[in-house]
């Protein structure tokens, strides 16, 4: 028995370790950490997703707040997590709590609890929680409950439909009269997730041409995960050629993260796109500042970012880092002067100065169509001029399950014996601010992450031809002793 978060919030399968129990023993931690840091006197979002009862568990935890003494602002529909995010920091809320296991299998659930400051909880946070938990697991404590009634009438349970405050702020940091100018059309698959009705709905109400997909509630999403990835969006390719579309954009379960379809039917990498996007922002808002990306996220940031004369700052994996980066920074300088320019990481996330501290898969879009409209051209040309700028960046990531003696071999081999060569060429330095990332002495390099709650090996690799970025991955899995 026990609860524990993961990269981004607790996951679960639906009536097994996700049930009514724990569930309510977790809202219930999550209602006295708050209460230990004096945020009692503050107001919490709850929102949820498209999943199977997430509606039900969201009325839950606002009910135990309510019964806690919390005033909750609770979202009238599914709601993406950068729009709680939003509101958050909207509200001064004390935090949010997301029912959803974003772009997770149909039979997953889970909360994403955010604090104070928009971003998702830091390790210590959740540590607290966890730990917090424990007490009533054990029986020495009962989570309290109470009818959503109760808390109506208490006026402790407050409705809100967040969408036209979200839009607001979206305007804010979107050039809107881009998207009007360049009169794109673009096809939208919401993935029967809650982007559904965002990302469609914002870019028509700005003169874009969207034809929208799966955008009704189907709980088992179509029989898939909602993750935007090549596999999933079979069906957005098959629209865009039908209408001669110049972009086919998509978001995840929760709408925090992206997926970009170009006119050749591929979809965009993330670490192809980031460094675009940056460059996109400084020659539209004339931005300078820090850049902040995952360990193991491609070094074309890094090469674009020097371009425009930006610092780069690297983080552990994981959103939080990105945005607690953002959060000091724009704290530290005024946000017209320097401070916080984006952040990015390879598996699909992104935020910009004057947003969010958490990742936004309806920005992200809202930003390719934005580079579209300007360039008039595929996104893929446009990452090819940028490369020919500022050198070849040519990326991997390959996640291998294996077993756990040959996790516990790893380890071993990384906290012992790194390897000094790879593919015949040298390790010149090792970064283990998450896992462990070889830079080699031509630039390239290799990272090797272990799961922490699966059996599973993570491999990313980056070159500067695609000859080199073939050896190195020979090497990588002749290291985990993978055929």
């Amino acid at each position: 028995m026990g609860i524990k978060f993961g990269t981004s919030g607790w996951r679960a399968i639906i009536a097994d370790e996700f049930n009514v129990s724990n569930f309510r023993v977790l809202v219930q931690s999550i209602a006295d950490y708050l209460r230990q840091e004096e945020l009692h006197n503050s107001s919490v979002m709850v929102g949820y997703d498209t999943r199977f009862m997430s509606e039900k568990f969201a009325h839950m935890a606002s009910s135990i707040l309510a019964a806690n003494g919390f005033e909750t602002v609770h979202c009238t529909r599914d709601t993406p997590t950068p729009v709680i995010a939003f509101e958050i920091l909207r509200q001064k809320a004390a935090g949010g709590i997301n029912i959803t296991a974003s772009h997770n299998p149909p039979n997953y659930s889970g909360v994403k609890f955010s604090s104070a400051w928009g971003g998702p909880a830091l390790p210590e946070t959740t540590r607290r929680i966890e730990a917090g938990c424990e007490l009533y697991f054990s029986g020495e404590a009962t989570p309290k409950t109470s009818r959503d009634l109760v808390g109506v009438k208490k006026r402790l349970i407050v409705p809100l439909d967040p969408m036209p405050h979200y839009f607001k702020q979206l305007e804010r940091v979107i050039d809107t009269k881009i998207l009007k100018k360049g009169k794109i059309r673009v096809v939208v698959d919401a993935l029967w997730g809650a982007g559904r009705d965002y990302l469609d709905g914002f870019l028509r109400q700005n003169g874009v041409q969207v034809t929208a997909l799966h955008t009704d509630r189907d709980v088992l999403f179509g029989g898939k995960s909602p993750s935007p990835d090549q596999d999933t969006l079979s069906d957005l390719y098959a629209v865009m050629k039908k209408q001669k579309a110049q972009l086919g954009l998509a978001t995840d379960g929760d709408a925090d993260r992206f997926g970009l379809m170009d006119v050749n039917g591929l979809l965009l990498n993330p670490n192809d796109f980031l460094p675009l996007v940056l460059d996109h922002l400084v020659k539209t808002r004339g931005w300078k500042g820090v850049v902040a990306r995952s360990v193991m996220t491609s070094h074309f940031l890094d090469a674009v970012a020097k371009k425009h004369g930006l610092s780069v700052q690297e983080t552990p994996v994981g959103f939080k880092y990105i945005g607690d980066v953002m959060v000091h920074e724009n704290s530290v300088y005024p946000a017209t002067d320097g401070g916080f320019v984006m952040g990015g990481e390879e598996s699909g996330g992104i935020t910009i100065r004057g947003h969010v501290p958490e990742k936004d898969g309806i920005m992200a879009c809202l930003l390719a169509a934005e580079i579209v409209s300007v360039t008039k051209k595929p996104l893929y040309k446009s990452v090819e001029e940028l490369k020919k700028e500022v050198g070849g960046f040519y990326s991997e990531r390959l996640n291998f399950h294996v077993s756990n003696d040959k996790m516990l071999s790893l380890k071993e081999k990384m906290r012992h014996s790194p390897p000094t060569k790879f593919g015949g060429m040298t390790v010149r330095r090792i970064v283990e601010t998450d896992g462990h990332k070889f830079i080699l002495t031509d630039g390239s390099w290799i990272g090797i992450r272990l799961s922490g709650t699966e059996p599973v090996v993570r491999i990313y690799l980056e070159a500067n031809d695609k000859s080199k970025l073939k050896s190195l991955e020979k090497a990588g899995k002749i290291l985990a002793e993978i055929k």
